[in-house]
């Protein structure tokens, strides 16, 4: 151990990163070819980055027409889909150029110009001269371009970014849509992601943290490393020496620990810092939990010694309205959204994660599965990433996971999904390829991948191969592969992919595969699916009654763009119907089902369908109510309908109340829950609305931050003259920002809906809709103000602090 140094200075510049977000221009094209890194931009569009071109629109099925054959979902012939990557103009290239300065370079310095997701295929030019390229548009990458860059002076950077058709499977976003970053640092300094944080033993009264470093330090060089409780007071130091080659490694004891975990999430920082001699050369901050992960066939998956299922959605990176274009507020949102419903995971599907959404995982205490690939040497798409899988591959995952491995919200890794490589020999050796270089660089977490062919890899080996075997869907195959892979434990790494519209009931209600309406929407009953599917309460009774099934991850969280299945051949649809809530983030029927089971903290109560249904008097019209409660009894106007309790007779009778002979007539619905005494402990009722009458206004949050990033969702609905809501309403509004901020987009939630979401203008879906107001850079007040024919005004007040 080596005493006796001081600590740098806050002032001596030792490391800069400099994000670059405004100031950028973009067209859409490729003006000038190769030229365009000095082409003449005066026309070019202003924008900042994270920018996604392509979600203004406008939605034409012109833009991603494919007759294709989807082999996923047991397709043999093909057929013609619209829609199938969101109806949005994503294809073709596009252009972005900046200008910047770096005043404290020079030749002692390294500079790296770093891309957290280039969508994609990206070109980097920089002062007229292409410095490098890449090709997976979900990739983090970065280019030294020390010798590259000019002191004090003004460089440009340029990047062509070129999106081909056939490509994805989904809407994967246009253009620079997560940060871009010059990292300016000492020439003796720590390598890009080169610091990796693990806590190897842990008891009540100790934790050991192991640090690694890689660095270019050299001889003489050594490392400070101060631990950080939540207050920022130091708990734990040390000191080591540079090791062979840049390296370090040191054991740091924390005592009397707090662990990290969805209930509490607690977080260190580790502040690891380089000195010559005396002087402070480099710094980094690293945030870390403490916290424990096994998975055994004994016991499933443990985090710090507990028990723990997967309680996990899948979520796709776009966000709805905003596009690919990464939003801390709008991630934030979806997370706080599914903490109430009770998740406790989410699996990046199919794609990297933002480093946003990783930071945010950690602070609000989500496990989390992060994915690579959905394709690998062998193609789904006919431009998809089988281009680049031999020579990236191994890139790829290097810098997913040296650039994310300190965050303790993730507890497996992914390295495919559904890749066709699970037919032949060759698959296994690139699965064994891929997840001996997960393990090399990061030999704490296992590996998993989804898998549909499942009596394919029970044959073959595949499954046997893996860490962790994830099955997609194939319910009735969970039994036959626990005996077939020796693992001792399934996880469900897709599960359900049932479909729904909110506020959108049908007749019959029947259980059904594929089901189709002539107005392309799902009914909100929950017991419709797609054909490789099932509704939820199928894997339900598998994560309850088997304990070597250690959880799942429900295909989806949130409706996204592209994917419209069941109406992939219809138009228009252009965004799935798989969410738990749709895609302006409000719940569908089915968010209550999974809260019911999922939320253990806190009762649900929830009843379906409206109860508005001019001209169906007379008519069966089954009432659901999805509790936490084991019995209740259902009333129509006062009049009993009976007491229904849960059973095992069904899947769906053990999770769902239901009273299917119920017969329409307008009034009141009222649901009376009993525990289990027996005893009346909550109630729920719905009622017959009259005609819209007014607009109600409702804020996830009032008091934005006035960095011109920050929003607030607000949901916009309309009720009638007593103040009860018109879950049919259609009408059309209209909006408007003055002050301290302005409108961003709106979203219904309609996967049918054509209209641009930037328009200041949309109808309601099923009566509701929301509303994005982002703040500007100036503190001072918002206000939003929302009107529509025939209806009484409203107005919110919003603060930019």
């Amino acid at each position: 151990m080596i005493a006796g140094a001081c600590a740098p200075q806050k002032d001596n510049n030792i490391r800069s990163n400099q994000v670059l977000t405004e100031g950028w221009k973009f067209t859409k094209g490729n003006p000038g070819g190769a030229q365009a890194t000095t082409f003449n931009d005066n026309g070019w569009q202003e924008v900042t980055v994270p920018h996604d071109w392509a979600i203004y629109g406008p939605f034409d099925k012109k833009w991603d027409i494919q007759n294709v054959a989807i082999e996923q979902n047991g397709e043999t012939v093909p057929t013609e889909k619209t829609g199938r990557t969101g109806a949005l103009p994503h294809i073709g290239d596009g252009w972005y150029r900046k200008t910047f300065t770096v005043a404290d370079f020079d030749e002692n310095k390294t500079a790296l110009l770093v891309f957290e997701g280039a969508m994609s295929e990206p070109e980097v030019y920089l002062n007229g001269e292409k410095i490098g390229e890449w090709a997976y548009g979900y990739a983090y990458f970065y280019f030294d371009i020390s010798d590259k860059l000019l002191k004090d002076k003004e460089n440009t950077l340029a990047v062509h970014l070129s999106n081909k058709e056939f490509a994805s499977r989904w809407y994967p976003g246009a253009g620079l849509y997560r940060n871009v970053n010059v990292v300016v640092k000492n020439k003796q300094s720590f390598d890009q992601w080169g610091i990796f944080v693990t806590t190897p033993t842990i008891t009540a009264e100790k934790a050991t943290v192991n640090i690694k470093a890689a660095s270019s330090a050299k001889g003489g060089i050594n490392m400070l490393t101060e631990i950080l409780d939540a207050d920022g007071k130091i708990v734990a130091s040390s000191w080591q020496a540079v090791g062979a080659n840049g390296a370090f490694e040191d054991n740091i004891t924390v005592p009397l620990p707090k662990l990290w975990s969805p209930e509490t999430p607690y977080l260190y920082k580790a502040v690891t810092k380089l000195f010559d001699g005396k002087i402070g050369i480099d710094e980094v901050t690293t945030r870390f939990g403490i916290r424990e992960i096994k998975y055994t066939a004994e016991n499933g998956f443990t985090l710090n010694g507990k028990v723990t299922k997967f309680k996990g959605v899948c979520l796709h990176h776009d966000l709805g309205p905003l596009g690919a274009a990464v939003n801390v507020a709008a991630m934030r949102r979806q997370m706080e959204i599914l903490k109430d419903l009770g998740c406790n995971a989410i699996r990046s599907s199919h794609n990297m994660p933002s480093f946003e959404q990783l930071e945010l995982a950690d602070e609000m205490g989500f496990l989390f599965l992060a994915e690579s690939f959905d394709e690998w040497a062998k193609p789904k798409v006919e431009n998809g990433y089988h281009r680049f899988f031999d020579e990236y591959a191994e890139k790829d995952v290097v810098n997913l996971v040296r650039a994310t491995r300190n965050h303790p919200s993730i507890v497996m890794w992914s390295s495919g999904n559904e890749v066709p490589d699970q037919y032949g020999a060759e698959g296994l050796v690139r699965a064994k390829f891929l997840q001996d270089v997960f393990h090399r660089e990061d030999p704490t977490r296992p590996v998993t991948v989804g898998m549909d062919q499942v009596k394919q890899t029970m044959q073959s080996g595949f499954g046997a191969l893996l860490d962790i075997p994830g099955l997609n869907y194939r319910v009735h195959l969970y039994e036959d592969a626990h005996k077939a892979f020796p693992q001792g434990f399934i996880l469900g790494s897709e599960t359900a992919s049932t479909v729904s519209s909110r506020g959108i009931y049908k007749f019959p209600v029947v259980q059904e595969k594929e089901k189709q309406y002539d107005d392309l929407q799902c009914s909100s009953y929950d017991l419709e699916a797609c054909s490789w599917s099932n509704v939820p309460d199928e894997d339900f009774v598998l994560q309850d009654d088997k304990p070597w099934v250690i959880g799942e991850f429900v295909w989806t969280g949130f409706d996204y763009l592209g994917e419209p299945t069941p109406y992939d051949n219809f138009w228009p649809s252009r965004s799935s119907y798989f969410g738990i809530c749709d895609m302006a983030g409000l719940p569908k029927d089915r968010y209550y089902l999974y809260r019911s089971r999922w939320n253990t903290d806190e009762a649900t109560l929830h009843i379906l369908p409206h109860w508005n249904w001019q001209g169906r008097e007379g008519q069966v019209t089954p009432v659901f109510v999805y509790t936490s409660y084991d019995s209740a009894e259902l009333f129509i106007n006062g009049k009993s309908q009976g007491i229904q309790k849960k059973n095992n007779s069904t899947p769906q009778h053990r999770y769902r109340l239901m009273w299917n002979d119920v017969k329409y007539e307008p009034g009141e619905v009222k649901v009376v829950a009993f525990d289990k005494n027996g005893k009346p402990v909550a109630e729920e009722k719905i009622q017959t609305a009259g005609a819209p009458y007014k607009i109600v206004l409702e804020a996830d949050r009032t008091k934005l931050t006035a960095d011109g990033n920050d929003m607030s969702f607000v949901t916009v609905s309309v009720v009638d003259e007593n103040g009860l809501p018109c879950p049919t309403a259609t009408n059309r509004l209209n909006f408007a920002v003055n002050g301290a901020g302005s409108y961003r987009a709106a979203c219904n939630g309609d996967a049918t809906s054509l209209e641009v979401f930037h328009s200041p203008s949309m109808e309601l879906f099923s009566g509701k809709l929301v509303v994005l107001v982002q703040s500007g850079k100036d503190k001072g007040d918002i206000t939003l103000k929302v009107t529509g024919s025939g209806l009484k005004d409203a107005e919110l007040k919003l603060q930019s602090l």
